[in-house]
Parts: C-alpha cells; structure tokens; sequence
C-alpha cells in the first residue's frame, strides 16, 4: 500500500513511494544551507521496530512529529538481529553532523583540485607497456566442456541468445605485482578462473566480454538470472523495447507488468585504486549463483542482474585512479576518449536497468547518493528521488547492521552536505549518464581508505583489515539494492514507462514540490526547457562535414535517433540544405540527446562550487553548428544508420588547393600530406595551401578523412610548411592523445626526461603545459633545452606553461590568474594573428589565464567576450574580488609572438585539449604548432 508520510512542516507524500518507507528528517529552512545537525531531529524522531523477517521489516515510528510505514527489507549476509541495531542506528543517525570527505575533492579542498590531480599524471610517466598476452581465445561453450559453434555473446543490442550465454575465458598470466594482492583482495588474473568455475558450476551465471582495456585485459559482464530460453530473451527484449519506445501499450501490457524481469546493474572498479566493490560484486554472484535459498531462486526469476566487475582493469593491476592511458574513466562518459568506457555504455544503453550502484572508495562515513546540488537537469528528477531517497536509507541501515564501527552511519550528500560539495551535475559521471537513459543512478563510497600513501605506510594488516570491512559495504550495499528494487519491482518499472512516456510526448520535466523528501527546496531545483528538436547542418559555408559526422555518430552511439532531411527546409529565418541531420526530442532519448547538444547553464550564482568541471556541451565545443528548434519540425527525411563526412575535392586540376583547419579531420589530412612529402603553405587568408601536384594524395586524404578541399585563394601571402612538426610535449595524458590523434609526432618530456639527456634534434616545437620546470633542470638539460630555443618553437598551455615562459624570458607578458576551480565555455573573439583565424566562437577553461602588459611584438591570438565571458560553468572571483569572469572581459587569452631568443611563441589562457574533449578547438592547437614551427 501507499507510504504516508507526515509531520509538522511536512506536507503529506503519498505518492512518493508506494510500499516503501521513507524516514522524514527536519527541513531546511529559510536561509539554512545543510539538512543535517538538526538537534530537533534526534529530540523529535523515536522509532520503535515491530518486525523483522527475511523478506520484509516495517517500521512505526511513534515520534510527535513523524508517522512513517515501510516495506523495505535489507538483505545481507549477517544474523538478522543485526538490523535491528540497524533500525536504532539509522533513527539518529541524521542528527549527527555533516560528514567530512576524504575522497579528493572533499568539501574542503581547495579549489581547482579536480583539474590538478588531471595534471598530476603526465605523459611522460606514462611509459608504452607491452599489451598482455592471456593464454588462448575467448570461445562460446560452457568452460571445461566442448567450445560451441559461432562467436562469444558481447551484450549487443541484437543478440538473441537466451541464458546463460556462456564464454570459456582466456586467462591472464599471474601476476604477483598486482596491487590488489597486498589488500588480501581478488587480483585481476584470478577473475577469469573464478568466473570460469562458477560459469561451469550454475546454469544462473553468464560472462560475457564487453571489450578490452588499453593494455588488452578482458571487460568483463556477468549476469545473474535464471536460465532463459532464445524465445524468452526475446520476449523479454521486446518488453524493454516496448518500456523505451511504445510506453502506452507497455504501461497496459498486464503479461509484461507479471513477466518483466528488473534488470540491475553494478559497476565496480571504474578507479582502478578503489578496489573493493569488484570483491563485494563476486561474494554476491558466488552467493546467488549456488544459494537454494526460495528466495534467491524466486529472485532470480524475477530479475537480471548485471555486474561489471572490473571497469578499469589495467588501474586495478597498477593501483591507480586512471587506466593506463592516463584518463578519469569516472569523466569520460560522454566523451568516450577509451576502450574502457565504450565497452562498458553497452549496459548503461542496452541494460535499460531500473537502479545501478556505482561503487568506489574512500569517504569516511561511507558515501550514499542521491547527491547536492547541481542536480543533473536533463533528468525526470521527482522519479529519480522517488526511489534513490529511500533506497540509500535502506543501504545506510544495511551497513549499519555490519557492525563495524566505521559503518554505522553514512553520509548521505543531499542530507549532509552544502550544495556544490558532491553533485550529481554533468552525465560524465557513470551514475549521471545512467540517469539520461532511465537509470536511477547511486555512487558509493566505501568508507577507509587503502590507497596512495595509505597503501604505502599501513601495515599490511591493518590494510586488510580496512578492505575486509570496505567489501563487507559493497555487499551490503548491492544487497540492499536488490531487495529495495525486489520490493518496489512494480512501481519502478511503472516509474521507467513515465520516464519514457513523457519523453516521447514531448512534455516538460515537472516542478517538484518543496520537501518532496525532507529539505528539498528552490536550490535542488534544476531544469531544462527541452526545444523541440536541432538541426545539425551537414554542407554550407563554415560547416565541418567531418565534425557533423562525429556529433552524428556519437548521438547514434548513445541510442538517440536522427534523422537526415530530403529537402531543404527554413526554421525561422534560417535556410538549411538538403541533406541535413535533424534531432526530434519527442523521442525516448530525449534527456541524453538534450544534454549533449544544448548549451548547458551558468551556476556562478547558485552554488559556491562544483564538484569537478561543470560543462561540456556538444553542441558548442565539438565544432559541427548546432541550431535548437522551438518551433514545429514538418520536413521529410529518413533515419540516419551510420553517417558519413564525404569529402572531395572542388578543384579543376592544375589549380593549387586549399583545406580550412576547422576540425582534428582536417589537421589529421594536412598531416598526412606533409607526411608523404609535400610541402604545404599557410595562408594570410588562415587556409593551408596544398600544391596541385598533391592532387592525387588530397583525393585519398579528403576520402579517408571526409575532409574537402576547394580552390586556393590568389593574391594571399604563403609561408611554407615543409614537414609534419615534431613536438617535444610536456603534457598530460588527455593532451597526448589529442596531439597524436590529429598526426602530430609526440615525444613525451618532463623535467626528468630531459635531466636524463634528450635529443632535441629533430623536434621542431615544444609543448609545455605539466611537468616542466625550468628550475628543476640541471646545467647540460638547461644549456640543450637553450640552444633548441634558438631554433624551435614554443606552445605553452595554463600556469606551467606561463611559468616556463617567463623563466625562459620568451614573451614579454604579465600573466593574470583567474580562480583556480573557474571552468566551463567561454565567449571569445578573434584577435589579429594566423593563430586565431577561423577559431570558433567559444572556448573552454579550468583555471583560466588571460595576458596583461603586453610587450612589443607580441599579437593578440584570441580574447575573452566582453562583460561576463561565462556560458556554462561556475566561475567566481576569489574573496578579494579577483580572479572572476568580469576581470577577464576582453583580455587576451591567447597571444603570439617571437620571444627573447627569437623563439616563436604561443600561450594558451584556455584549455582547447581538455580531456580530449572539446573537438571543435584542436585546430587552434594545431595552428599554433604549424606557425611556431615554421615561423
């Protein structure tokens, strides 16, 4: 029956969650910034436990304020008298104060850190291991019998294999420097050989392998259910299809209301230093895949569960936050820089799962989404919260009932915290992007740390003490997940159809009314107003054919339908061509597609800080034109399958050529041709100049590429570039891909690269933005490093950068510091140099810089739009004023010049690599490498 829940200041929620219970905590009142360290909620709130049994507990609390009824049970591994401490412990547990992070950043940390711990890993560390050679191939079959005909499952959307879909695993070599071996946890070898074992030993397990990491381990899937036939895969498929895309028919279909098996999903390990959630993810599958336990098999009937074991294989080994291409794989969710992430979206987009966990470490008590403020304003959040309130105050009584001191209370962000300490902001975040496709998405934070200096300095014992309980939470906690999504089985899958219900029809996200769940007030609301659709033009002047493309397909990728138009058409005053890509948001991925394309916001003024960066928009930074549409969408077109950036070459022959450097496509072709020698110009019309002699070589580079050339401009001044520049880079790893994914030769360097005796003969520009100091060099690095200064070229990104040139008397510049966590997209304007030519309108920064005292010689590249620069993001000034985004109106944020030893120069204020995210911003890049190397 419905829960009611009541008390004073509290309006009634009866429909907040239909036969589960929610304990209602004090408000927040006017003017209060944390729902926590009431000393009213401990005096006012008694709770008194009837019963508890296995499947279910309910609670009556006789309290003055507060009458609550549940029907949430928690389902873990320890004696059931457990819970009823858990009860007690829970009841107060929301009068105690705000808990205190240790998971950088933590509320406290100073600002910027998110982007510093990024620039701590450099590309020169990052050494080019051997990829790791597993004995044998992934096969078909059940392991230790006969290998079955055909390919190994992978999870595709198509398949139509019904349960278990078995793989005989590869196996890995041991590896005894594994760093999970020290923690007494599972290392990585041992996973194929279990998962092997319990593949063999029940019919309810099935592993599949999503893909591969960097370094070439296995990603693993292993579902939980009860076995199914090819016919019934099939009729469940159609359920989910119809939940997604006819949720009328689906919200009627009595057959699928009884049938439907809830699909969950656990990921574990995506920061490969955060290691217990893959234990806690194998003692669950161990358990359900041999219990004969009723309600285990009645579960499993009911249900699929899915586990990611290890997102991150490669850091697991190595013990460290990033894989071993030096990303955040916990940032990389829309911008799908790895091999990791692609393989693992395939569950986040094909499970279509009612709750996923999303289990890392370490925050002290143990961390419990739903988060603060900024919420995720793409989402259907009164759903959302409708189910991820209660359901983390059923974990916060499951880790309780452990018994571990450390675990007796949790710190739950929308309760504990200010808004901006942890945020569930931007779908870069695993749990966010799930909440886009339907997925009511929780981080977890086990709760003592074994990482870093921890795994260095404690006692082996002691750390495995820690890592026992931090895996006894990830139990609990996926447990309890299981038995929430048990118990409200029917009102989740009712709640995912209205999530895809009111996408298709277009409909607006709904105003959630104050003290939904306790506290919930104007600063948790975050909208957006969903346009009726966007043009993305493929053809016309200034339009990137290979970025529409790339925009194209990764909508595609993300499940988003698009559609190519037959005919020109008009929105409002605008004309655009045939050929078209058109996005209807009435459609069931309405809330990923939005969030990919639109501008995102400015949250400057509504919160003190967020979490990490705080826009990434598509739409603007990936340098395909993006128009919104408000108004009706009538024009004929078809479905796009897979899109394609033509090319071709607009040129009579004999007549030289010319290529726009607007995309890392056409960057990636001009490298390519100086590649096979020839000798190409930059134009004072901001062009590059391809001889007609390369005409046959531009024809398969406009091909492979889909980039096009048309005819050279007369009358222009040409200054050649005679080879592809070879770029000595001091950078972090996100900047190491996005050099060498536009054809750049890359050779990694730091401080200690060159103390170890580099050759700089054949480097034509260094880049310099992490992990060179000039200080730090000895004599003969100081005296090498000089003399290539005499003759090379300089690029240099954010503060490092600056320093270096400043120590290296290069440009003669004041550099202003803009607050160190400020990030987002920026308006910008063109300057007067080569360099900016041709340079979108916005850019983006963290930690920004701009130029002031600008020397003689030195050239305004690109500035800062007037007034208040900020598009989307959060930039404020420091306490004294400085440092903000007025300060930065107009001021140079990129500048040129040749510097003291007549070493052509650039700095970058911005961030045009971050990540290797913003596409649309690498030509810039790219022209200033071409310009200081031929300069």
């Amino acid at each position: 029956m419905a829960g009611s829940l009541t008390g004073t200041g509290h309006r009634p929620l009866d429909a907040v969650v239909p036969g589960a219970g929610v304990a209602v905590l004090a408000g927040r009142g006017p003017g209060e910034t944390s729902r926590a360290g009431n000393d009213a909620v401990g005096k006012s709130l008694t709770t008194a436990w009837d019963a508890v049994d296995r499947r279910s507990h309910s609670v009556l609390g006789t309290g003055d304020r507060i009458t609550a009824t549940t029907g949430v049970h928690v389902r873990i591994s320890r004696p059931t008298a457990g819970l009823l401490v858990a009860a007690l412990v829970a009841a107060t547990a929301a009068a105690a104060p705000p808990a205190t992070a240790a998971e950088p950043p933590p509320p406290d940390a100073p600002p910027g850190v998110d982007v510093s711990d990024r620039d701590a890993v450099l590309a020169a560390d990052l050494a080019d291991p051997a990829r790791v050679r597993p004995r044998g191939e992934n096969r078909p079959g059940t392991p230790g019998e006969r290998v079955e005909a055909g390919t190994p499952s992978s999870f595709s959307e198509s398949d139509e294999r019904g349960y278990p879909r078995r793989t005989q695993l590869r196996i890995y070599p041991d590896d005894p420097a594994d760093r999970s071996v020290k923690l007494g946890l599972v290392p990585y070898h041992e996973l194929a050989p279990r998962l092997n074992d319990l593949q063999a030993e029940s019919d309810r397990v099935s592993v599949e392998v999503l893909g591969e990491s960097v370094l070439g381990r296995d990603i693993y899937l292993v579902t939980l259910t009860a076995p199914e036939t090819p016919e019934d895969s099939a009729r469940q498929r159609r359920w989910r299809d119809a939940i997604r895309t006819d949720p009328r028919a689906a919200a009627a279909d009595e057959e699928l209301r009884a049938g439907y098996k809830a699909p969950m999903w656990f990921n574990a390990n995506i920061h490969g230093d955060e290691w217990e959630g893959t234990d806690g993810s194998l003692r669950v599958i161990e358990q359900l895949a041999t219990s004969e336990d009723p309600e285990d098999l009645r579960l499993l009937e009911t249900s699929r569960l899915y586990f990611t074991v290890s997102h991150n294989p490669d850091g697991r080994v190595a013990g460290t936050r990033q894989n071993a291409a030096g990303f955040d794989l916990n940032r990389d969710f829309v911008t799908v820089a790895n091999p990791e992430t692609e393989a693992v979206r395939k569950v986040a987009i094909n499970g279509q799962s009612l709750v996923m966990l999303d289990l890392h470490g370490y925050v002290n008590p143990t961390l419990l989404s739903p988060n603060t403020a900024p919420h995720v304003q793409n989402a259907e959040y009164d759903l959302y919260l409708k189910h991820a309130w209660p359901n983390a105050l059923g974990m916060e009584r499951a880790i309780a009932g452990l018994g571990h001191p450390e675990t007796q209370r949790a710190d739950i962000p929308i309760r504990d915290r200010a808004p901006g300490d942890w945020d569930d902001w931007l779908p870069m975040y695993t749990p966010m992007y799930a909440m886009l496709q339907g997925t009511h998405g929780h981080t977890v934070e086990v709760p003592l740390r074994v990482n870093r200096q921890d795994y260095e300095n404690q006692p082996v014992a002691e750390l495995r003490r820690r890592a026992a309980v931090n895996t006894d939470v990830a139990e609990a906690t996926i447990l309890s997940t299981i038995d929430y999504v048990d118990a409200n089985r029917d009102e989740l899958v009712a709640d995912q159809i209205e999530f895809f219900r009111r996408a298709g029809a277009g409909e607006q996200q709904r105003r959630i009314p104050d003290d939904y769940i306790p506290g919930f007030g104007e600063a948790d609301r975050y909208t957006t107003e969903f346009p009726r659709g966007y043009v993305i033009p493929a053809a016309g002047e200034g339009i990137s054919e290979p970025a529409a493309a790339r925009l194209v397909n990764l909508l595609l990728d993300n499940g988003v339908e698009v559609r190519r138009t037959e005919a020109g058409f008009r929105v409002g005053r605008e004309e655009y061509p045939p050929g078209s890509y058109l996005v209807d948001l009435r459609q069931p991925r309405r809330a990923i597609a939005n969030s990919l394309l639109e501008d995102g916001a400015d949250l400057t003024e509504r919160v003190p800080r967020t979490y990490a960066n705080s826009a990434l928009s598509h739409g603007l930074l990936w340098g395909a034109e993006v128009a919104p549409v408000r108004g009706g969408l009538t024009v004929r077109s078809r479905p796009v399958e897979e899109p394609v950036a033509s090319g071709g070459v607009d040129v009579a022959p004999g007549r030289d050529l010319a290529v726009a450097l607007t995309d890392g496509s056409d960057i990636r072709a001009v490298n390519d041709l100086l590649g096979r020698g020839h000798q190409v110009h930059r134009s004072s019309e901001g062009v590059i100049v391809v001889p007609a002699s390369a005409r046959a070589d531009a024809l398969a580079a406009s091909r492979e590429h889909g980039v096009r050339f048309t005819e050279a401009p007369s009358g222009d001044e040409r200054t050649p570039v005679g080879q592809r520049p070879v770029v000595a880079a001091a950078v972090s790893p996100d900047e190491l891909v996005a050099l060498r994914g536009m054809g750049f030769e890359v050779r990694p360097v730091s401080t200690a690269v060159l103390n170890e005796g580099f050759d700089w003969r054949r480097v034509d520009v260094l880049y310099v933005s992490a992990g060179l100091e000039l200080s730090g060099l000895r004599e003969e690095a100081r005296a090498d490093l000089t003399e290539f200064l005499g003759s090379g070229g300089v690029v240099t990104r954010g503060a490092v950068g600056a320093r270096f040139n400043t120590e290296a008397g290069l440009l003669p510049v004041d550099v202003v510091r803009g607050r160190s966590d400020a990030n987002g997209i920026v308006e910008v304007g063109a300057g007067d140099g080569w360099v900016g030519s041709g340079a979108a309108p916005h850019s983006f920064v963290y930690s920004p810089l701009w130029f002031e005292g600008l020397g003689d010689g030195v050239t305004v590249e690109q500035r800062y739009g007037p007034d208040a620069p900020l598009v989307a993001g959060h930039w404020r000034p420091e306490q004294d004023g400085t440092g903000g985004q007025v300060e930065a109106a107009g001021r140079p944020a990129v500048v040129s010049g040749v510097g003291g030893a007549g070493t052509p120069t650039v700095l970058f204020g911005t961030e045009p690599l971050f990540r290797d995210h913003p596409k649309g911003l690498y030509s810039q890049v790219a022209r200033a490498l071409y310009w200081t190397a031929s300069s």
